[in-house]
């Protein structure tokens, strides 16, 4: 057996009482703020989110992995935080929608690691309330530690000083964060506008690193010891397979440990992007990622080139795995927000059309010849296909999910499926050897 990772480090969970309330930002700023200290920070983000850890890496400057216990595994929330420990001067975990909400939830792995929460709380509107709602979520559960709370969107000092003299003896105000423009980040359909999409980023989260340091809020949380076995490297079952892999405006949620896990298999990975490449790499599989196809629709249409190279990919029977976005592109037909037609890939019969409701959200599994693969489902789109679906996936709660079609060598699916749930099935789908 490995030698156990060890080590202590200032680290805490910026949570919410909700969705709305401002974590996102402040995470990125406290990050931001660290950073421009001199200090390594490395950030996590609960759940399965793609977009805020765009935000969260750029702020950082060190890649961001999901931890969500169901998805990712319990042991491996342990192991990512005690391997970030033995390099990161703090730790910070950016959680999803309230402490409380989802099974798991935000809280449940705050005390599965013993990281403490930092709630920000939106004040606009309040001023003694703040007291309760913050006393609310300290006191919710015993085995969870609150001991300090960012107030957000505070109008004044006065303000300030009624949100501080509204909280129990057993709570601080660890700053107050005025109404500025500085704390927001354009969003759209899927949530927060890709970082490699705003041209000013850095320049943002320095401004709003500076709000943050002028309230105070430079204080380092309280440390913890994280201590976790290592992982047992994944079997070599895609040595030599080169696999290409769609990366560029269009094609962008990819988890990172995904990508660890085809490299840590044996695969080499090539990267190409089919809004501004003519051709593929010379490659054995192929990997459609989900993103936002449906922005770039006419891009895709247009470029013919690599239109043709991913067709008869397709045609010779070589692997390809398409997810959400990717499944969209592989559709005869793509119809945008706006209802203008364009035309996809061409590898599986039908249209893929976006929607202003949500059509999917939601933890999913994919269980096949006693393996699972783990992963969620988020998407304003349906498809219409004569294709029958070769499997189905299964919500958290085990009720049928979405349906994953096969076609030759193509599975596709709005599924996202986190691979190191299960790297045989992976190796399957990249190696062209996965049965039903």
């Amino acid at each position: 057996m490995s030698n156990p990772l060890v080590a202590t480090v200032p680290a805490a969970l910026i949570s919410a009482p909700g969705s709305g309330q401002g974590k996102s930002l402040v995470t990125a700023a406290l990050a931001r703020l660290h950073r421009n200290a001199g200090r390594r920070v490395r950030v996590f983000k609960f759940g399965p989110d793609y977009l805020d850890p765009m935000v969260l890496e750029v702020a950082s400057g060190a890649p961001v992995y999901q931890l969500q216990p169901w998805m990712t595994g319990e042991d491996e929330c342990r192991w990512r935080l005690a391997q970030a420990a033995q390099e990161a001067d703090l730790i910070l975990v950016e959680g999803a929608m309230g402490l409380f909400d989802g099974t798991p939830s935000s809280a449940d792995l705050a005390v599965l690691a013993g990281i403490p929460a930092i709630p920000v709380i939106d004040a606009w509107g309040m001023a003694q309330t703040f007291g309760a709602v913050a006393l609310g979520l300290a006191s919710y559960r015993d085995d969870l530690r609150v001991t300090e709370v960012i107030a957000n969107r505070v109008a004044s000092e006065r303000h300030g000083a009624l949100l501080k003299e509204g909280l129990p003896d057993s709570l601080s105000l660890l700053g107050c964060l005025p109404r500025d423009e500085a704390l927001n980040l354009p969003e759209r359909h899927l949530g927060l506008v890709q970082a490699g999409e705003l041209t000013d980023l850095d320049a943002r989260l320095d401004r709003a690193a500076e709000v943050l340091l002028q309230a105070g809020l430079d204080r380092l949380p309280a440390p913890v010891t994280f201590d976790a076995e290592p992982p047992a490297a994944p079997p070599a079952l895609l040595q030599g397979c080169r696999i290409g892999v769609a990366r560029d405006a269009a094609f962008a949620f990819i988890y990172p440990a995904n990508l660890d896990l085809l490299r840590a298999m044996g695969a080499e990975l090539e990267f190409f992007s089919p809004l501004q490449h003519r051709a593929l790499p010379k490659v054995d599989a192929l990997w459609l990622p989900g993103g936002y196809p449906e922005l770039h629709g006419a891009i895709l249409s247009d470029n013919t080139g690599m239109r043709d190279a991913i067709m008869a990919h397709h045609r010779a029977n070589k692997p390809i795995l398409a997810e959400c976005g990717g499944l969209m592109s592989c559709m005869t037909q793509l119809v945008d927000g706006d209802g203008a037609v364009h035309s996809g890939f061409g590898l599986m019969p039908g249209t893929a059309t976006l929607t202003k409701k949500l059509q999917g959200l939601g933890m999913h599994a994919w269980p096949l010849h006693g393996h699972t693969l783990r992963g969620h489902t988020f998407h304003h789109a349906v498809v219409e296909t004569p294709l029958t679906a070769s499997w189905k996936s299964q919500k958290q709660s085990g009720t049928e999910g979405e349906p994953i079609y096969r076609s030759g060598n193509l599975v596709a699916s709005f599924f996202h499926g986190y691979f190191p749930s299960a790297p045989e099935m992976v190796a399957g789908i990249f190696s062209g050897t996965l049965t039903e």
